[in-house]
């Protein structure tokens, strides 16, 4: 993510991956459904956004009784180069991961945060 590299994001990914938007904006997909729509979803995200991400901060990661899913927290600390602001949007991920790729991602992220950042 700090790279926005949807190469190096979907390579994580199985064939058939979900990675689902629960909370998504307007005009945003609610979900990528396959590797490669990851790879060209988050190539045409990224390549669309002005902002630049200058740090991921770990909040927490919580196991679960299921081995192969994860919970965690984070913040993305970016920056809008037009506006020299800077801003933070929490997150939360639920990953099912299985044999070190991922499966399904339900990706619950403050989307209005960006808005806000950019508005």
């Amino acid at each position: 993510m700090l790279d926005k590299s949807p190469d190096d994001l979907a390579d994580l990914y199985t064939i058939d991956a979900v990675h689902e938007f629960p909370f998504s904006s307007p005009g945003f997909p609610p979900s990528f459904e396959g590797r490669e729509a990851v790879r060209a979803g988050y190539r045409a995200v990224w390549g669309a956004s002005p902002v630049q991400v200058a740090e991921v901060r770990r909040v927490a990661a919580y196991e679960t009784a299921d081995p192969e899913v994860i919970v965690a927290e984070h913040v993305v600390v970016g920056t809008l180069p037009t506006k020299a602001t800077t801003f933070t949007v929490p997150g939360l991920l639920i990953l099912h991961v299985r044999n070190g790729l991922i499966m399904r991602v339900r990706d619950y992220m403050d989307g209005l945060g960006v808005t806000s950042a950019r508005n």
